[in-house]
C-alpha cells in the first residue's frame, strides 16, 4: 500500500489491517488525526486493525538539508517535468523517493503552496535558507517564459557543477586539517602521558641533560599543568574567529583578501571564484535575466567579499552604459582569459556560451590543482608527523645514548 502524501502540518502514523482479499498489510500514512487516518484507509479499502503515531527515533533527529540535496531535488524535478509529469504530481513523486525527512517536508510544503495557486518561485521564496535569490529568480524567469523544465535543467546543472567545485576544495582543505588535528592530539598525549615517565627515569641519572631534552621536558610540564587552559583557549579562539568573521565585515574582508595570497591554496580559491563567476553569469544570462540583475546575483555567488564588492561595482558601471568587459578590465580582479572571452562574447552576441567555456576551463583547473595539492601534501604531512613524534622520541633517548657512550 502506497503511503499517503504528507503535508507540512500532518503527522506520521503507522497502521496494520487487511485488504479486500483478507491479506494482512501494514505501512505508514500521514494525516491530521487518528480518526481521519482511519477514514482515509477505509476509503482505500483497508480494514483497519491498529493505527498509532509513528514513534520518533531515540537518537538523533532530522537530517539537515544540504546544498547537494537541493541540487538533486532540482535535477529530479527537471527530469519529471521533461517527461511530461504535471508540476504538483512531480513534487509528490520526488518527495516519495527522498530518504531525508526534512527534505520531504520541505518539498511537500512547497507542493501545498503550489497546489493552492501560489507560483513556484513565490513558494520557493518562503524558504530562503535553501533557495537563494538566484535560484528563485531563475525559476521565476522559467515560469514567465513558459520553459520551466528547461530552466530547472539549467539550474540543476549549475548547482551540480558549483557543488562539485566546492566539494573538491573542501576535500583539499579537510585532509591536511584532519591530519594536523591528529598530530596535535598525539603530541599532547605523548607530552602528558609518555614524557613524564622518562622524566622520572632521568631524575635518577644525576647528570646534566641535553638542551633538547630539557626543552621537551619543559613543554611536558606546561602541558600537564595547563592542558585544560590550552584546550579551552583553542575552543574559544575558534568560536571567536567564527563569530568575528560572521559579524565583522572588515575582519571577513581581510580573511578573504589574505586567503587568496596563501601559496597553492590561494590559487585554488582564485580559480574557483573565476569558475563560479563565469558559471553563474552564464546561467543567468542564458535564462534571459537582464545583465544588471544577473550581476546582482553573481555578486553573492562569488563566495568572497572582495569579489562581491567588485562585481557590485561592475554592475553600477554597466548600468551607466559601460561595456561589461571594459568594467571588468578596470577592476583588475579578473584574468586576461576571462576579460578576453567576455569581450568576444559581447561582440558576437554569445556571452553565455563564452562564459560557459570559461567556467569549464576553470573548473577543470580547480580539479587538477586539488589533485596536485593532495599529492604534494601527503609526503609533507608524513614529514611533519615524523618530525613531531620522532623529535619527541629522540629528545627522550638522547640522555640514554649519552650514558651509553660514557660507559
Amino acid at each position: 500500500m502506497a503511503n499517503a502524501t504528507a503535508t507540512s502540518t500532518s503527522t506520521a502514523f503507522v497502521y496494520k489491517g487487511t485488504d479486500k482479499k483478507g491479506k494482512v498489510i501494514q505501512g505508514e500514512i500521514h494525516g491530521q488525526s487518528t480518526a481521519l487516518v482511519k477514514a482515509q484507509l477505509m476509503k482505500q479499502g483497508v480494514r483497519v486493525k491498529t493505527v498509532r503515531k509513528k514513534p520518533k527515533p531515540l537518537f538523533g533527529g532530522k537530517k539537515a538539508i544540504k546544498p547537494l540535496d537541493i541540487a538533486i531535488f532540482t535535477r529530479q524535478m527537471a527530469t519529471m517535468m521533461k517527461a511530461g509529469v504535471p508540476l504538483v504530481q512531480s513534487f509528490e513523486i520526488v518527495a516519495d523517493g527522498v530518504d531525508n525527512k526534512s527534505l520531504t517536508e520541505l518539498i511537500m510544503a512547497i507542493r501545498e503552496d503550489v497546489a493552492s495557486g501560489t507560483g513556484f518561485a513565490p513558494s520557493l521564496r518562503k524558504h530562503p535558507k535553501y533557495f537563494d535569490d538566484l535560484f528563485c529568480n531563475l525559476v521565476e524567469s522559467g515560469e514567465q517564459s513558459g520553459a520551466l523544465e528547461t530552466m530547472l535543467d539549467r539550474i540543476a546543472t549549475y548547482k551540480e557543477k558549483t557543488e562539485a567545485t566546492k566539494a573538491k576544495i573542501k576535500k583539499a582543505m579537510t585532509y591536511p586539517i584532519a591530519v594536523l588535528v591528529v598530530a596535535i592530539v598525539v603530541t599532547g598525549i605523548l607530552l602528558v602521558k609518555v614524557v613524564p615517565q622518562f622524566a622520572e627515569t632521568f631524575s635518577n641519572f644525576g647528570a646534566e641533560l641535553p638542551s633538547f631534552t630539557l626543552f621537551v621536558l619543559g613543554l611536558s610540564d606546561i602541558a600537564q599543568q595547563w592542558w585544560w587552559v590550552i584546550l579551552i583557549g583553542m575552543i574559544v579562539s575558534g568560536f571567536l574567529f567564527k563569530e568575528a568573521k560572521q559579524k565583522s565585515k572588515g575582519f571577513a574582508k581581510a580573511i578573504d583578501r589574505y586567503s587568496l595570497k596563501i601559496p597553492v591554496v590561494g590559487a585554488i580559491l582564485y580559480n574557483s571564484i573565476m569558475a563560479r563567476y563565469a558559471r553563474t553569469l552564464s546561467t543567468t544570462f542564458a535564462a534571459g535575466v537582464p545583465l544588471i540583475d544577473a550581476l546582482q546575483s553573481v555578486a553573492g555567488a562569488t563566495g568572497n567579499i572582495i569579489y562581491q564588492e567588485g562585481v557590485l561595482s561592475i554592475r553600477d558601471e554597466v548600468s551607466t552604459g559601460i561595456q561589461l568587459n571594459s568594467s571588468m578590465r578596470s577592476s583588475n580582479l579578473f584574468t586576461s582569459l576571462m576579460n578576453q572571452m567576455t569581450a568576444i562574447g559581447e561582440e558576437s552576441g554569445a556571452l553565455d556560451e563564452m562564459l560557459d567555456k570559461v567556467a569549464v576551463y576553470y573548473e577543470e583547473a580547480v580539479d587538477n590543482m586539488v589533485d596536485s595539492l593532495t599529492s604534494l601534501l601527503e609526503p609533507m604531512i608524513m614529514s611533519v608527523l615524523g618530525i613531531l613524534v620522532g623529535g619527541l622520541m629522540i629528545a627522550m633517548y638522547l640522555p640514554i645514548f649519552q650514558i651509553g657512550n660514557v660507559v
